[in-house]
């Protein structure tokens, strides 16, 4: 059994529902609500009881315009709530970084998976790091310049090629790797619906699949209103079940029990089997 099986027995069986726990002072949607840790302590175990499979902790916001920090500031902020919710957590926790140093100290620390919104390519010393401790990979699609002209499936396919190389190269096993398409990130708004519409060109590459649209400003302009990130509910839930549906595996949300409810009933009709016994 590989590592991702092992953390995730469900995978494939189901839509599992990723939890999003930011520890940021300026995260797009839920910046500061979270830094102090009896306050991530409380969310957390919101999130597990609402029926997260895994828990995702960033310690840097990847919004449009964010400003980056050092590696050691994002440990400052990341680490205490790892080392306090992994012994006590019925689930596994990821950790958001394309930083190193930031997913080694992660890993010893009691994160399981790690989950690199450049794909392994901005420190590709990330895949070794992910090796050596036996961790799984979410590899993501990203940009650093929106191309319109691109045909972003295309763009895709070679950008994790790339990625793929360089997992392999380090001793990663295909089967602990999952894809993820990157919306909201190095794309026009035309392109991430391109890149949603055609997930399954991506699923037959042969991963599991992961989409994270939760509160994007991609929903507000659907929407054609200034809508607030925290008032894109229903368009979060329809971007997921569809997304789900096309033959995403895993969601990566801000709301947990009504995305593990919308899934539920996606995988009743796409995926009876994962019915069985219920």
């Amino acid at each position: 059994m590989t590592a991702l099986a092992a953390l995730l027995p469900d995978l494939g069986r189901r839509t599992l529902v990723m939890g999003i726990l930011n520890v940021t002072p300026d995260s797009f949607s839920d910046g500061g609500r979270f830094q102090d840790l009896d306050a991530a302590r409380d969310q957390a175990a919101r999130l597990v009881e609402e029926g997260a499979a895994l828990l995702d902790i960033g310690g840097e916001s990847t919004r449009p315009g964010h400003v980056p920090v050092p590696a050691d500031e994002e440990q400052a902020r990341v680490l205490p709530a790892i080392r306090a919710l992994a012994p006590t957590l019925s689930v596994p926790i990821s950790i958001d970084t394309y930083k190193a140093a930031t997913a080694d100290v992660a890993l010893k620390a009691g994160a399981r998976i790690v989950n690199d919104v450049w794909g392994l390519q901005r420190e590709p010393e990330i895949a070794r790091v992910a090796a050596h401790h036996g961790a799984p990979v979410v590899v993501m699609h990203n940009r650093e310049t929106i191309d319109p002209s691109l045909d972003i499936v295309d763009e895709m396919r070679a950008f994790f090629e790339r990625s793929l190389t360089i997992a392999r190269q380090a001793g990663i096993p295909d089967r602990d790797i999952v894809l993820d398409p990157g919306v909201g990130f190095g794309k026009s708004w035309e392109q991430h619906l391109e890149a949603l519409r055609r997930l399954p060109e991506l699923r037959a590459l042969g991963f599991p699949l992961l989409v994270g649209v939760s509160r994007k400003s991609v929903l507000g302009r659907i929407h054609n209103a200034a809508t607030a990130p925290a008032d894109r509910l229903f368009g979060s839930i329809a971007a997921h079940v569809a997304a789900a549906a096309l033959g995403a595996d895993i969601v990566r949300v801000h709301d947990v029990r009504p995305h593990v409810e919308a899934c539920q009933v996606v995988d009743a009709i796409t995926r009876p089997a994962s019915r069985a016994g219920a």
